[in-house]
């Protein structure tokens, strides 16, 4: 591609200081002159690993990577900068609201007004009108680097009091504040060097708020489709109640809250927790209540949502209302490896349904639901193959089996069985917390820093190679079980308003071990950079039943 050639001619350049750049030259002036070539807008670059602004100056050797809206870097500038868009808008239209932004739906993050449960129509359509405005005047994003004091009085002046109050825990002697026209505010992430490279987004009602819209990067010129995800919402809602009921909405609430009384944390911890026994009792007595018709129970997830623990946690409650419930290993099922397909990349793909034996499975299900003594097969994951070791299980009348697997919301797993007979959840790490107002968590970084901890403690691997294979775990998601989500009766969130101050510890050491000559140095430096927002605690007081433990060890369940 042509535009691969101009990134890869600017690296060359300056690496080998073939390039005059006079003092003071910025990467804005270096892309503006090759920008005309690209097809779409540069938004932020990558300088000697690291991920920069546009207003950087050029003062050393090295190699530059230009980041557009396609690549996954991209986007997150696109989205952060379109926060700060809408930020200024209600700063100039409405200046006494305050704007929250909570959480991401599809590809749109959900917004609201503080204390407001209605927005007019003609409000949404003052404030797009004001943004797109903005953007046809390319009105500028500047970054300054303030001191401490400077930046937290001007954050204290334009209404940023929940920010103020986060970044006065953190040892910053510069704070990083961006400015267009009058209105200032901070952001963690880097942004766009103006507005008239954010031509792509949407208002649109919704719930008691509004939804901020944005484009895919695989069709940037194009808003995605509009996010029918019902349930989704709702279990996000549910946790801004958790959230509520712990007294922590945002980072400033939980250092308020947990940094000079140590019960005020193990208490923290008690609470999410038995929030999480309550949901899983809550799910048992809903099944119990159709045991007659029911006959499996489908948990499906993505990566590092807790379904082992969660799965078994869900078992014993079952076991206290008098079923007896057995789980089945959808990983059994695997095909021989030789027979295992291939991704577009040539490598073998767990994680397509057609790695499982799906004739065999729906067979077996067949015969246990039957109430037939059934021997079930092993997978033995060092040789690639499928073994019969004589293990058998069978299934009493009226009671459920349970089968935990990335496919379980999917009709062709079990397409044998009648739907009326099957209760699907499904679960994920739908962070409860965000930095500030304006400043969200991505569930998917919960998510990766949970796996790389993991990863390191049960299978000795190093947070290099975790993220290395975090791209396709990602893809693999986005097939087999984003699109299925709303299939689920119920949805559970297994994140932990307290988690990232216990995996801290653990995570921080194994990203530090990254080498900025890897390509995965700038997704460990942005985790790093996340994680230091967040007090560091010991995990002993993490229950031993803790879907935490499934990550960190010490399970009383897995006996790890």
């Amino acid at each position: 591609m042509q535009e691969d050639k101009q990134i890869e001619m600017l690296a060359l350049e300056i690496s080998n200081q073939e390039m005059q750049v006079p003092p003071g030259t910025t990467l804005l002036n270096l892309v503006t002159v090759l920008e005309q070539d690209f097809p779409y807008p540069i938004l932020g670059a990558k300088y000697n690993g690291e991920i920069v602004d546009l207003y950087t100056e050029v003062n050393t050797s090295g190699k530059i990577e230009l980041i557009d809206i396609t690549s996954e870097e991209g986007m997150r500038i696109y989205r952060q900068s379109l926060v700060f868009l809408l930020a200024r808008a209600v700063y100039e239209l409405f200046p006494q609201r305050k704007l929250m932004v909570q959480h991401s739906l599809g590809k749109s993050y959900y917004c609201e007004f503080k204390g407001m449960d209605y927005i007019s129509p003609l409000d949404l359509i003052a404030l797009e009108a004001k943004m797109k405005e903005f953007v046809e005047a390319e009105e500028p994003i500047i970054p300054q680097y303030l001191s401490r004091e400077i930046a937290l009085r001007m954050l204290l002046a334009q209404g940023h009091e929940e920010k103020v109050a986060l970044l006065e825990n953190l040892d910053y002697q510069k704070i990083r504040i961006y400015t267009s026209g009058p209105y200032s505010n901070y952001s963690y992430r880097i942004l766009a060097p103006d507005m008239g490279r954010l031509k792509v987004f949407r208002l649109e009602a919704y719930a008691q708020g509004f939804l901020l819209r944005f484009p895919d990067s695989l069709n940037p010129q194009q808003v995605a489709p509009y996010p029918n995800l019902p349930k989704l919402g709702q279990v996000f809602r549910e946790s801004g109640e958790w959230a509520s009921i712990l007294g922590v909405n945002n980072l400033a609430g939980l250092y308020g809250l947990c940094k000079h009384d140590q019960r005020k944390y193990i208490e923290l911890i008690h609470i999410a927790e038995a929030l999480h026994e309550k949901k899983i009792a809550r799910i048992a007595d809903e099944i119990y209540s159709q045991h007659e018709k029911l006959r499996i129970v489908l948990i499906a997830g993505p990566s590092s949502s807790g379904k082992t623990t969660f799965a078994q946690r869900l078992a014993i409650q079952l076991r206290v209302l008098g079923l007896q419930p057995v789980s089945i290993s959808l990983d059994d099922y695997f095909v021989d490896r030789e027979n295992t397909p291939l991704d577009e990349h040539g490598e073998i793909d767990f994680e397509v349904l057609e790695a499982i034996d799906l004739e065999l499975f729906n067979q077996q299900l067949q015969e246990l639901i039957a109430g037939h003594i059934v021997e079930v097969p092993t997978f033995n994951f060092e040789t690639g193959l499928r073994e019969w070791t004589g293990k058998k299980l069978q299934v009493k009348p009226g009671h459920p089996l349970i089968i935990e697997g990335i496919h379980g919301l999917n009709e062709r797993l079990t397409s044998s069985i009648p739907r009326e007979n099957k209760y699907k959840i499904y679960i994920s790490a739908l962070t409860q917390i965000t930095i500030d107002d304006h400043n969200r968590i991505q569930t998917t970084d919960t998510r990766l820093i949970r796996r790389i901890v993991r990863d390191n403690r049960f299978r000795g691997q190093g947070a290099l190679e975790t993220l290395k294979r975090w791209p396709s775990v990602r893809r693999g998601e986005e097939k087999n079980i984003f699109p299925f989500q709303e299939e689920a009766e119920i949805m559970f969130n297994s994140a932990l308003i307290y988690e990232l101050c216990i995996l801290k510890s653990y995570a921080v050491p194994l990203l530090s071990q990254v080498s900025s000559r890897e390509k995965e140095y700038t997704d460990a430096r942005r985790l790093l950079s996340l994680l230091e927002y967040f007090p560091e605690f010991s995990a002993q007081n993490v229950p031993l039943n803790s879907i935490l433990r499934e990550f960190i060890g010490g399970s009383s369940i897995h006996g790890q």
